[in-house]
């Protein structure tokens, strides 16, 4: 990953982490924690693909693993968070601009309800039974409810700085940079190189009339 694309998550990633221990853990709400480390993960996703996506959960689970006041083993959510970040970037969108917020809140709707079932499973894989006391239902209900009402105002922002460091496939193609010189030169050879074709092919045309009008 370039420099941009280490830099940038891991701001999103720290800021979120502080955001959601300091602020949103603390407002008290019934079921879950709006996870706004999900919703920087899915973002990010979305703009870096399936590979970026996966390094920048797996990063993002196991800062979230380690800070305090975690109370589980390290290493849990970072695997939930890899498996999340590598499927939102199966979902990246082919056009590089976002035209509708439909897309996002449909994967960040899906990634609240399977984060939470993913974390429930690898606790019971580990001996953690905390999901079946609270109620695993109501959990997957408030996050869904929690993490989409949030994720219009967090995942398209995140969509958009992280596009900012990333360059235009259209204009970086074989070579041609986005200034415009180097795609000007090129469709220039293209034209002429046309017009030589059609003049050529007007002159055998001149020669092969002139041979069949001869005796």
């Amino acid at each position: 990953m370039r420099l941009n694309r280490m830099l940038l998550p891991t701001v999103l990633i720290v800021v979120a982490l502080v955001v959601q221990v300091s602020v949103l853990a603390r407002l008290g709400l019934p079921g879950a924690v709006p996870d706004l480390l999900l919703l920087v993960v899915v973002g990010l996703g979305l703009v870096y693909g399936p590979t970026g996506g996966c390094i920048v959960g797996f990063a993002a689970g196991l800062l979230a693993d380690v800070a305090p006041p975690s109370d589980h083993a390290i290493g849990r959510y970072a695997l939930v968070l890899c498996i999340l970040g590598y499927a939102a970037g199966l979902a990246r969108p082919e056009s590089r601009s976002l035209r509708s917020v439909t897309g996002p809140l449909l994967v960040v709707a899906v990634a609240a309800v399977a984060s939470t079932l993913l974390y429930a499973a690898v606790g019971a894989l580990v001996g953690d039974t905390a999901a079946r006391h609270v109620g695993l239902a109501g959990l997957v209900f408030t996050a869904l409810v929690y993490d989409v009402l949030l994720a219009p105002f967090v995942v398209p922002a995140v969509m958009a700085l992280a596009r900012r460091g990333e360059p235009d496939p259209m204009v970086t193609v074989s070579g041609i940079g986005p200034g415009g010189s180097a795609g000007g030169s090129a469709m220039g050879t293209l034209s002429a190189y046309a017009r030589g074709t059609s003049y050529g092919g007007g002159k055998r045309k001149g020669r092969l009339s002139g041979l069949v009008r001869r005796p």
